[in-house]
């Protein structure tokens, strides 16, 4: 059995790479306390790959992962192929998913609860924690959602989730 201890990114790679490249960032800055084993970092990946090897490739990532983080964009409820194939693959292994939004409101804000919008139905159906695009609160749910989720599951409270206003002041978000 893999020791599961890296962070699987599920993403629009078309749309989104600069958020993602953005974690790896706070990642490898010392200034923050972003810390992220990337399971992207697992087997390569060569561009033109049939879809089942790359699938396959994918679930090994998956396989050794702890933590799933979608990141929820304008497309992210419209990609079937592989976007909504990895959050059901995840769901299947019982791994805790963490839905960040960054779209921003007419406010220039990202959402803190469920983005209507944008997020993939299957998220809002599922034990899912949904939080914006703040580093210090993605911090935070990496280091706490993995037990809060094992919580939720054991008592069968399943659907979407969100921190309460107090844990964002406590933050000063």
């Amino acid at each position: 059995m893999p020791y599961k201890n890296k962070i699987y990114v599920c993403f629009d790679a078309d749309e989104d790479m600069d958020y993602y490249n953005l974690l790896k960032a706070w990642n490898k800055n010392e200034n923050f306390d972003f810390l992220m084993y990337n399971a992207h970092e697992l087997n390569n990946l060569r561009e033109g790959s049939k879809e089942e090897t790359i699938k396959r490739k994918l679930k090994e990532r998956l396989n050794n992962s702890k933590l799933m983080i979608v990141l929820v964009g304008k497309n992210t409820k419209y990609l079937y192929k592989y976007v909504r194939w990895e959050i059901e693959q995840a769901i299947e292994l019982d791994i805790p998913i963490i839905a960040i939004n960054i779209v921003k409101d007419s406010n220039g804000k990202y959402n803190r609860n469920v983005d209507e919008n944008n997020c993939p139905k299957i998220l809002k159906e599922t034990t899912a924690l949904h939080i914006p695009f703040r580093e210090k609160i993605i911090t935070k749910a990496i280091h706490e959602w993995p037990d809060i989720h094992t919580y939720y599951i054991n008592k069968k409270e399943i659907g979407s989730k969100i921190y309460t206003d107090s844990v964002y002041k406590e933050l000063n978000l």
